[in-house]
């Protein structure tokens, strides 16, 4: 039987702590943060690259063209070397620098110091062995220098010449590169967090356009899985999210298809169990009565004919049995099953079930009186009357029949001294033609009456469940409301 859930409540969600809408706008805003990194990163080494490349081009250039005009010549004379140096030094571009001179062991300086601590011996050894010199950057305690090595030649002949064992060394400080190179990593730095701001409007539009189609694939999911078939969800444009929703609204309709033929099916079915039950009704009427008569005489037959005779009157009343129940059941799946609700006293109406079916000496019940309900007293007597003879049909006497009330409603138990129902059986006990042995084909019962049984306790507005008790025995337990299915929307109007 296919049922569908009309008006189930909707499952707790539980949002993760990252959800798609937040690792999409931080994937976002990682590729934009990445990509304005490497752009800085980039731009940062051209520019300081090309800074300090004009200073330390003019520099060089500008220190070799005056050692190869001014250069002393030998022998070396320390007060004229040192004014050459000074005239050096005031020509020095694009910023001050010191001019250093060594010569063997001789160290002079247009500065304050005759030797120069920046100077390297990597840079005294690369000067030497070029003839044009060599420079090389370096900081010492955090401050930059360009340092500059040449060494002086003298002439041997028309176009040669050779070292004369002079170097002339330049260091100027690069202060004002170093500060251009800071304010670029300051504007780097600043251009980035607006960058990452402005990213961040993009990314949630981004994110708004990639989560729309996936919450309207998740209301059509709940609306699906609360029975309505034919939801479908709007395609737009032809990406992956459109094919998702054109897949999702093909399988819909396949899912819809395939209802509606098993319910059609279903229906056919039930139609004709209905129809061959109302066809047999009125035969088995009349056999029922000629079976009654001839079981009245049977014993004036002879044993074998007796026998037979008392067997096919049996077996004629279990199949009117089966039939009746097949109508009921019936009408309960094409829910024309109607309660005609009385207010009874339910002691009593329990009491005359029992008595009506000779069963008042084999059960023991505990039924207050007082207890009054409203209830349909032919569908309330099908139900004890099913519970009951369930119990003694298959447990073991003595049966107990409890009757309470908690609360607002009514309490029914009915137990047995039987060995109990298996845990595995439980679940399915009223299912229709449910069988808890396989191997038993045939039974007192038409294999219906716990399922209208439960059929009729939901007409009511109640509940059914079965389970064992704790010192052995099956327990049914029927709950239903004391002043009918509609008595608290009645209290209320």
């Amino acid at each position: 039987m296919i049922r569908r859930r009309k008006g189930a409540a909707p499952r707790d969600r539980r949002i993760a702590p990252f959800g798609l809408r937040t690792r999409l706008v931080l994937a976002f805003l990682l590729v934009a943060a990445v990509s304005a990194g490497t752009t800085a990163t980039l731009t940062y080494r051209e520019a300081r690259s090309a800074v300090l490349a004009s200073a330390q081009d003019t520099a060089v250039a500008s220190f070799r063209e005056q050692v190869e005009t001014l250069a002393p010549g030998l022998p070396i004379d320390p007060v004229l070397l040192r004014e050459y140096l000074f005239v050096i030094a005031s020509k020095s571009k694009p910023h001050p620098w010191v001019v250093f001179a060594e010569y063997g062991s001789l160290r002079v300086s247009s500065g304050t110091n005759p030797a120069s601590t920046v100077i390297t011996p990597d840079l005294r050894r690369m000067t030497l062995a070029r003839s044009r010199g060599s420079f090389q950057r370096v900081v010492s305690d955090g401050v930059p220098y360009l340092t500059i090595g040449v060494p002086v030649l003298v002439r041997t002949g028309p176009g040669s010449s050779m070292p004369s064992g002079l170097v002339l060394f330049a260091v100027m400080r690069m202060t004002d590169e170093e500060a251009n190179v800071d304010a670029l990593v300051t504007a780097a730095r600043d251009g980035a967090l607006p960058g990452l701001a402005a990213a961040l409007i993009p990314a949630l539009i981004a994110a708004r356009g990639v989560l729309r189609p996936v919450r309207q694939l998740r209301r059509a999911a709940r609306s699906m899985g609360s029975g309505r078939l034919d939801t479908r969800i709007p395609v737009r444009g032809s990406d992956e999210l459109a094919d998702l929703a054109r897949t999702f609204n093909e399988s819909a309709g396949q899912l819809e298809r395939s209802v509606d033929e098993l319910q059609q099916a279903e229906a056919r079915a039930r139609r004709f169990a209905s129809d061959v039950s109302h066809e047999l009704r009125t035969p088995l009427a009349g056999m029922l009565a000629v079976t009654e008569v001839l079981d009245e005489d049977a014993d004036g037959l002879d044993p074998d004919t007796a026998r037979a005779v008392r067997l096919i009157s049996a077996e004629t009343g279990k199949l009117a049995v089966l039939v009746e129940d097949l109508m009921e059941i019936s009408r309960f799946d094409a829910r024309a099953a109607e309660l005609n609700t009385d207010e009874v006293d339910v002691g009593e109406t329990v009491r005359k079930t029992l008595d009506h079916r000779r069963w008042s000496e084999r059960v023991r019940t505990d039924l207050p009186d007082g207890i009054r309900a409203r209830l349909d007293p032919r569908r309330f007597d099908v139900v004890v009357a099913n519970l009951v003879g369930n119990a003694l049909r298959h447990g073991s006497e003595p049966v107990t029949v409890r009757l309470s009330v908690q609360g607002e409603l009514l309490v029914i138990d009915v137990a047995d001294s039987g060995p109990g129902i298996r845990p595995e059986v439980l679940p399915h006990i009223f299912e229709r033609f449910y069988k808890a042995d396989a191997a038993r084909t045939r039974s007192a019962g038409s294999g219906l009456g716990l399922a209208i049984t439960q059929e009729n306790v939901r007409l009511h507005g109640g509940t059914i469940r079965a389970a064992n008790g704790p010192d052995g025995g099956a327990v049914l337990t029927v709950e239903i409301p004391l002043h009918g299915p509609h008595g608290s929307q009645e209290a209320t109007a």
